[in-house]
């Protein structure tokens, strides 16, 4: 699937009846999902997320714009944040099998569209800027809407669609195309808006303009400003007040999480707060944020501990919560603020507890079977590896192994969580493999629709316990490196990892070929079996050396007791 995020943000956030019905106008689009509503009132500023594919996006985008630029008056807006127009500021963002450049051509349809049937100024920023100057949206924004009938005189600041006049009840829009920003603010103990500038300044890449002994600005040779790099590439920032929240806040922009984690920037504000008698005490993000953001986030604070970061994905979540104070002046729920959490199909059976998981077994269901328990015990073998892995990090005498222990513990949590994700993964395909075996064959049509079905179904059920089974020789050497350097008071623990990932490969592979029975393409039907030959000889092979291993181990260790 082809996925588009756009986080349109709008100057309205104090009108429930507003900002809902704006955000409610692109959710009508079919093909759209709407993730997130994040209003704020002293900003008077509502950030708006959905997702979907290209096309219902974009569509999704325009209702958006014509509802906001129909229910907000501009002439009235009072807000915290910089602004140029009722609907502000509209995104595209690259999730899943989009390009940047596709993104960008999403934002000229919608400007010119816009233009075009709204009659407002638009520019474009970011990916799809048609000029250099016009790249930084803050560059685009200068001057805000109080500005904006003059800057539309000027021809360097024509608007690429629409009119190249001032409409006062909408002011302009900004349209593009960029990378995942993170909105993100520091909350200080602090009410005084200089202060929090002064360490915005710090930290933000454009950083402060130089002084010179009387405090007045150095120019250069031309007669501009100087200025005064800050520590943090492709980070925006500024201080403000919010009153909402009875403290200033360093309000940010990270343009490129590659470049600066979220995680740095909280550092650095930490850091410069207590240089300046200021203390953090917590921080926000506005609207959603990538599940990466806040693991990244959760292993570094993890480690400065001293504490193994190779543990499960909810504990890695929150630890990032914790120490970022996420929840400090509004509740930050990961179920509804992760982007992958919101977009994940119900696990059904990977959420049941073990009493509800068997006794679904052992039904007269058909589903779940052995390929949905085959990739449970895969899980069950990686989780005992990470298990290991974590209690040796913590013990006195294996600081030298810690990295070593850490790779080990995060690969096998991944591992863990891939074969979980299979459990549900195999009863589905199996679903779909039952829906083409019911599809009707009363006619040749049908018949020849029913057969292509049933081959593309029995590839599917196919694929995901090979996708099991070739995952399990890693998991028994996961197993079989940490029963070599971890605790040996765990060694049986490395074991039985060992062991139930052999039967998860055994059963994946039985499944394999139970499957592939159904398969009328020959050269398909080779080629998937030899995958799986080659997975289970591998399997076999690892598992014989790391069983021995262990046994000579243990047997050592009763008879030297």
């Amino acid at each position: 699937m082809k996925l588009v995020e756009c986080v349109p943000n709008i100057s309205e956030g104090r009108r429930p009846e507003v900002y809902e019905a704006v955000a409610a106008a692109a959710a009508s689009v079919s093909g759209v999902t709407l993730l997130n509503v994040d209003p704020g009132a002293d900003t008077n500023r509502t950030v708006i997320t959905f997702v979907g594919e290209p096309e219902p996006v974009l569509e999704a985008a325009f209702q958006l714009l014509r509802k906001g630029v129909e229910l907000i008056d501009m002439t009235k807006h009072r807000g915290a944040h910089a602004r140029i127009g009722a609907v502000d500021v509209v995104p595209f963002i690259p999730i899943a099998g989009v390009t940047m450049d596709e993104c960008a051509d999403l934002a000229r349809r919608l400007g010119e569209r816009a233009g075009r049937e709204l009659g407002i100024p638009v520019y474009l920023y970011e990916h799809a800027c048609s000029a250099p100057h016009r790249r930084n949206l803050a560059d685009v924004r200068e001057g805000e809407y109080e500005g904006c009938a003059k800057k539309l005189t000027d021809p360097r600041w024509k608007p690429d669609f629409g009119p190249a006049k001032f409409v006062a009840k909408s002011g302009a829009t900004v349209i593009g195309a960029r990378k995942f920003l993170v909105a993100y603010n520091v909350n200080l103990n602090t009410l005084d808006k200089r202060l929090a500038n002064r360490v915005a300044f710090d930290i933000r890449e454009r950083g402060r303009m130089k002084r010179d002994a009387n405090d007045n600005p150095v120019l250069d040779a031309k007669g501009e400003p100087v200025w005064e790099a800050g520590l943090l590439k492709s980070v925006k920032a500024v201080g403000w007040v919010i009153p909402e929240f009875d403290r200033a806040q360093i309000s940010i922009n990270l343009t490129d999480l590659d470049v600066t984690p979220l995680h740095f920037a909280f550092d650095a504000c930490d850091e410069r707060a207590r240089e300046r008698g200021l203390r953090v005490t917590g921080s926000e993000i506005v609207g959603l944020v990538p599940l990466a953001v806040l693991l990244a986030a959760g292993r570094h604070y993890l480690a400065r501990m001293g504490r193994p970061a190779g543990v499960a994905e909810s504990e890695l979540v929150r630890a990032a919560i914790r120490t970022l104070g996420l929840s400090e002046v509004k509740p930050f729920d990961p179920r509804e603020r992760i982007i992958e959490y919101r977009l994940a199909a119900p696990a059904r059976l990977a959420s049941m507890t073990l009493r509800d998981f068997a006794d679904e077994l052992s039904s007269n269901s058909p589903a779940p079977g052995g390929g949905s328990v085959a990739a449970l015990a895969g899980a069950l073998g990686a989780g005992l590896a990470a298990m290991v892995a974590v209690l040796s990090h913590e013990k006195k005498g294996f600081e030298s192994k810690q990295p070593d222990l850490d790779r080990i513990a995060t690969r096998a949590q991944e591992l863990k969580d891939k074969l979980l994700a299979a459990v549900d993964a195999d009863t589905a395909a199996f679903d779909r493999l039952l829906d083409a075996m019911r599809m009707s064959k009363a006619t040749p049509e049908e018949s020849s629709a029913r057969d292509a079905a049933l081959a593309e179904a029995t590839i599917g059920a196919t694929e995901v316990p090979l996708g099991v089974l070739e995952t399990c020789p890693e998991v028994i050497e996961l197993c079989r490196e940490i029963g070599r350097i971890g605790l040996q008071a765990s060694l049986s623990d490395a074991g039985v990892g060992a062991q139930v990932a052999r039967a998860s490969a055994a059963g994946a592979y039985q499944n394999v070929c139970i499957n592939l029975g159904g398969l009328t393409d020959g050269a398909r039907k080779k080629a998937l079996l030899e995958r799986a030959d080659r997975a289970w000889a591998s399997v076999v092979a690892l598992h014989e050396a790391a069983e021995a291993e262990t046994l000579v181990k243990l047997r050592e260790n009763v008879m030297s007791s």
